[in-house]
């Protein structure tokens, strides 16, 4: 099957688009909390206006924020453009991909820069997200999909199972399920990574994903070799993300008190994978603890989650139905 050029993407109608204030709070902690990363002009990425994709790369109007104390809620004004592209990883990214994936695994001691080095090896499978025509070329997102058992004797895919186990000790019935896709299961488990700044367009989302499961499937046929091929034939997918769930979610249950939901997804597509998948469990972060008015009844939260590689197909399509809505 001939591989497609990256940077081929359907042509959408612009969509209005508007953060509520928990997403503006989010989008204003995170740009605080990343103020370290290497992305140029990256406190104008506050509040999205509309967006439409351009000659294989999405352009996006972003409302400039101008000097202002940072504790300041009034609305931005001017707007800046940005042209966001997808590239294969190269080593340029370490730096990059390793702030992105800094908090990957809570306050956890492991080999992040093996675990980057992975990421950036495999350049079939995995994509990161930058401005078209940065100098700096600072990183928004990567995306990329790892076997588990290719690269079982990888010290950082071993702590990160150890990290999983340790999780989920406490899961009556997921542990177990959790120890065979790590274990006797790993030939066909992918690890789903996705990692970006929290107030990425969120009109790339669909084609970001797409790029990711379409490298998968032509990964089984393109790669050089039959075991290379067979790695990417995965039948689940673990992912790793965090939410920010309901401090007294059985007390709001049994007061029927709907003004605050139970559980707040960070990224939009969570909510997709977590319906959609086999099981899930969640633990208590004890990094990136947020103090806003927003989230003052919520703690985060990492969550696990297993998902059936048939179930795919429909989360491609309930993704791209979540963004029209927005």
């Amino acid at each position: 099957m001939p591989r497609r050029p990256r940077r081929h993407c359907q042509r959408l109608k612009s969509l209005p688009i508007t953060f509520s204030p928990f997403a503006r709070a989010l989008a204003r902690m995170a740009s605080f909390s990343m103020n370290k990363l290497p992305i140029p002009d990256s406190e104008f990425i506050q509040k999205p206006t509309p967006s439409s994709p351009s000659n294989g790369f999405m352009k996006r109007a972003l409302e400039e924020q101008p000097e202002r104390p940072e504790s300041s809620d009034e609305e931005f004004n001017g707007v800046v453009q940005a042209d966001f592209s997808f590239f294969d990883p190269k080593p340029d990214d370490f730096h990059g991909v390793k702030t992105l994936l800094q908090t990957y695994l809570d306050d956890q001691e492991w080999d992040l820069t093996g675990f980057v080095d992975l990421i950036l090896g495999q350049t079939t499978v995995g994509t990161v997200v930058k401005i078209e025509d940065d100098e700096d070329e600072g990183l928004f997102a990567v995306v990329t999909a790892l076997n588990l058992w290719r690269y079982r004797e990888q010290r950082c895919i071993m702590t990160l199972k150890d990290f999983f186990l340790l999780k989920a000790c406490q899961e009556k019935g997921v542990a177990d399920q959790l120890k065979l896709l790590l274990g006797e299961q790993a030939h066909n488990v992918g690890l789903l990574v996705s990692q970006r700044v929290v107030n990425l367009p969120p009109q790339l989302l669909p084609h970001l994903y797409d790029a990711l499961f379409d490298e998968v499937s032509w990964a089984t046929e393109d790669e050089p070799t039959e075991d290379l091929q067979n790695s990417f034939q995965f039948k689940h997918y673990i992912i790793l993300s965090k939410i920010y769930k309901h401090k007294n979610v059985q007390q709001k249950r049994k007061l029927g008190n709907e003004s605050d939901v139970a559980i707040m997804y960070i990224k939009p597509e969570d909510e997709i994978f977590h319906k959609l998948s086999s099981w899930s469990f969640c633990f208590p972060l004890q990094t990136q603890k947020l103090t806003s008015h927003e989230l003052r009844n919520y703690r985060s939260m990492g969550l696990v989650m297993a998902v059936e590689a048939d179930k795919i197909p429909t989360f491609r399509e309930e993704l791209v139905s979540l963004i029209n809505e927005t």
